[in-house]
């Protein structure tokens, strides 16, 4: 259950930054729910291999080389989703930066809420 209400939140991330964000669109919130899944499968399977490949750039970036390696998994999933797009790479950058904080915004509360 906790995992379903972390993607239909994810859902909601992606469609508030599509709204605000003119280089990222979705098409429906079906779209936006399939971008936070596949984003999240990308996440568990395809990032920690992408982080051990480039470990000697993102040591020496001193961990910067990451925001590469989310902008890519956002590109992935783009071209993977048909109804979801993503323009340029900074606007995936952009994107990813501000969907980690949305989501840690809204996991947060769900947190909060739980504790009452």
């Amino acid at each position: 259950m906790k995992f379903i209400i972390k993607i239909l939140l994810s859902a909601l991330a992606v469609i508030v930054l599509a709204k605000v964000l003119p280089g990222v669109s979705v098409d429906s919130y079906l779209t936006a729910i399939i971008v936070a899944l596949v984003l999240s499968l990308l996440n568990f399977i395809v990032k920690p291999i992408l982080v051990i490949l480039t470990l000697p750039v993102t040591i020496i970036t001193l961990g910067l080389f990451l925001l590469i390696i989310n902008a890519i998994i956002i590109i992935l999933a783009d071209k993977l989703i048909g109804g979801f797009d993503v323009t340029t790479l900074w606007w995936a950058i952009i994107f990813s930066l501000l969907l980690s904080l949305l989501q840690s915004i809204l996991y947060s509360l769900l947190k909060e809420d739980k504790k009452v």
